[in-house]
C-alpha cells in the first residue's frame, strides 16, 4: 500500500505546489530529521502540520515539517530542552518520544520505538465529508462569552486551532453566534455548535493562526515554570 502511494504522481497546478511546499514531508527512514538535510530517499506528502507535544510543564502545539518512522522535525512555540522526554499527540496516536536537538525554535524529536507511517498515513486520511478534527489542548482558564446582549463567564477546558469547550453555559445558545475573550487572547467569533450538562463546544468562524496559539500557549507554560521553581526555591 505505501509503496502505491509513493509511486502516485498527481498533477498539480502551481497553487497545489504552494500546498505541497508547506505540508508535511513523510521520510521513509528511521533517522529523527534535521533541519540541513537534503534526503535523496523517497518522500509523500500528506497534510498533517499541526500535532501536539506534551511535557512535564504542560501541551503546546507544534507544526511539524517532517517525519521518519523513528522521529520527527517541528516548529514548536515553548522551548524544549535535550533529553526532556515528551509524547506526540497525532490524534490517533499517541508516541512517547524524547528531544535530541533544538535550533532556533526548531525541535528534533526522537520515538521510543519506530513507528509505521503507512498506519499514520492512513488515520489522518480524511472520510468523505469529514474534516480532521484540530489537537486540542488542556488548558484551565477563566473567558467570557457574549451571546447577544448576555455575558457568560466560562471555564475553559480545551482550546484548539477550530474552537474551545467551555462551561457553564445554556442550552438556548446552541446555533447562536457568540463573541469568546480569553484572558491574553484577542476576541475570537464563533458559534455554538452542541451542548451537553452545561458544557458547549464553540467552533471559531476563522480558525486562529498556529503562531498566535502557539504563543499564548507559550506564555502560560513559561508562567508555569516560573511558578514551580519558585515553589522549588
Amino acid at each position: 500500500m505505501f509503496g502505491t502511494l509513493i509511486r502516485r504522481k498527481p498533477i498539480r497546478s502551481s497553487e497545489d505546489d504552494l500546498t505541497a511546499f508547506d505540508s508535511t514531508t513523510f521520510s521513509l527512514t528511521t533517522a529523527v530529521p534535521r533541519p540541513t538535510e537534503r534526503r535523496g530517499d523517497q518522500r509523500v506528502l500528506s497534510s498533517l502540520r499541526v500535532a501536539k507535544l506534551r511535557s512535564e510543564l504542560g501541551e503546546q502545539l507544534i507544526r511539524v515539517r517532517n517525519v521518519s518512522a523513528g522521529g520527527l522535525m517541528a516548529e514548536c512555540g515553548q522551548h524544549c530542552r535535550v533529553g526532556d522526554k515528551v509524547e506526540i499527540d497525532f490524534s490517533n496516536q499517541k508516541i512517547p518520544s524524547s528531544v535530541v536537538w533544538t535550533r532556533e525554535g526548531t525541535v528534533g524529536v526522537k520515538f521510543d520505538q519506530n513507528i509505521d507511517l503507512g498506519e499514520l498515513l492512513a488515520g489522518r486520511k480524511p472520510r468523505h465529508g469529514f474534516r480532521p478534527r484540530p489537537p486540542r489542548l488542556d488548558v484551565q482558564c477563566k473567558a467570557s462569552v457574549r451571546v447577544g446582549k448576555l455575558y457568560y463567564t466560562v471555564d475553559v477546558h480545551d482550546i484548539s486551532l477550530g474552537g474551545m469547550k467551555v462551561e457553564p453555559i445554556d442550552e438556548y445558545c446552541v446555533g447562536k453566534d457568540v463573541v469568546v475573550v480569553v484572558e491574553s487572547l484577542r476576541p475570537v467569533k464563533g458559534e455554538v455548535r452542541w451542548y451537553s450538562e452545561r458544557r458547549a463546544g464553540i467552533v471559531f468562524d476563522k480558525p486562529l493562526a498556529f503562531e498566535e496559539l502557539a504563543e499564548w500557549i507559550g506564555k502560560r507554560l513559561e508562567l508555569a515554570s516560573l511558578k514551580a521553581a519558585y515553589k522549588q526555591d
